[in-house]
């Protein structure tokens, strides 16, 4: 085992696939040149060096190319790991991948397949409403992609290998603010931890139970699932426990996991840093109001971003972003119903 942050953890995964299979290769604007960072966030620093400008390919500012190489590069048997400097440019390739990447297995029949992984940093880090957002429920919204979300350094390895392997476009949602690693972003969190050196995957659609508890489920992802398990911390000395779902993967969902959960404690809380309105969690509360209406003891209840541009101003895009405090009034509230 090895101790690293979230951003060394997708490095080591993506250079172990690199050497695994000739195929893979890294592609996006700054990923690996010299005196740069290796990306906005350092993930692909140092890869050229090992495998050469073949298979890192810096490009210039355009989105629309490197969405356009690496579905045309996937649909001829290569690998491409595409790179985003900030997640909120994935609307720059919303053909490439909506129209292209996701429907040409089913139009081909299966004969085409499109074995691409894009990586988008998400999340509100005082940088405005055009590089703050989180989006994942558009993307969850579309057939045929993948979307995956991980939130620990063991999580982000084996799924960014999982990913690589898999034969399906996957969008791998990353949050700025849990990456760790040589580049310090203000308010960031210590998310080090101990990570496998032997290979290994974490299969999609596999949910974490994060923290147990009895008397609510709470389902929250990447930054979010931190802030949850400090406001469940609040309400412990509440005498509430709350039990806390990380569900990894978005598309594959792992309903299984947390109706399990809900059918033990009988309330739900949602939280997660995507708009209120059709937010991932939109789906979520749908499902359990058709699957599970009778094992809940109050409705369903979502914590979220506003329906609202992210504001520039830290005080501003502090009140809009979920946080601790407003989580814990979500738990007692849903707690008192």
């Amino acid at each position: 085992m090895a101790t690293m942050s979230i951003a060394d953890a997708l490095r080591e995964g993506i250079m172990e696939e690199m050497r695994r299979d000739e195929r893979v290769f890294c592609i996006g604007e700054d990923v690996d040149i010299e005196g740069g960072m290796g990306g906005a966030f350092t993930v692909t620093r140092g890869l050229a060096k090992e495998f050469g400008e073949e298979r890192v390919i810096n490009t210039p500012i355009s989105e629309i190319l490197i969405s356009g190489a690496a579905v045309g590069a996937a649909m001829t048997g290569m690998k491409p790991v595409a790179d985003l400097q900030y997640g909120d440019f994935l609307f720059c390739m919303m053909d490439q991948l909506v129209n292209q990447a996701a429907k040409m297995c089913y139009m081909s029949g299966g004969k085409v397949k499109v074995p691409m992984v894009m990586r988008a940093p998400c999340g509100a880090t005082n940088r405005g409403a055009q590089h703050a957002q989180s989006f994942e429920g558009f993307f969850t919204h579309v057939p045929g992609l993948k979307v995956i979300c991980p939130s620990t350094p063991y999580d982000a390895k084996g799924m960014i290998k999982q990913a690589i392997r898999d034969d399906n476009p996957v969008v791998v949602f990353e949050h700025k603010l849990l990456y760790g690693g040589s580049r310090k972003e203000k308010d960031a969190l210590q998310t080090s931890g101990e990570v496998p050196e032997n290979d290994y995957t974490v299969e999609f659609g596999k949910a974490a139970v994060r923290r147990e508890g009895t008397d609510m489920t709470i389902v929250a992802n990447l930054l979010m699932n931190y802030k949850a398990q400090e406001a469940a911390a609040l309400a412990e000395k509440d005498g509430i426990s709350c039990e806390i779902i990380d569900p990894r993967s978005l598309v594959p969902f792992d309903y299984e996991t947390v109706e399990n959960s809900v059918r033990k404690t009988g309330k739900l809380l949602i939280v997660h840093e995507d708009v209120y309105s059709n937010g991932w969690g939109a789906q979520l509360s749908a499902h359990f109001a058709e699957k599970c209406i009778y094992d809940l003891d109050a409705p369903v209840m979502r914590v979220a971003t506003p329906d609202t541009p992210i504001p520039f101003a830290p005080n501003l895009e502090n009140y809009v972003i979920p946080s601790k405090e407003l989580i814990y009034e979500g738990i007692l509230k849903l707690a008192r119903q």
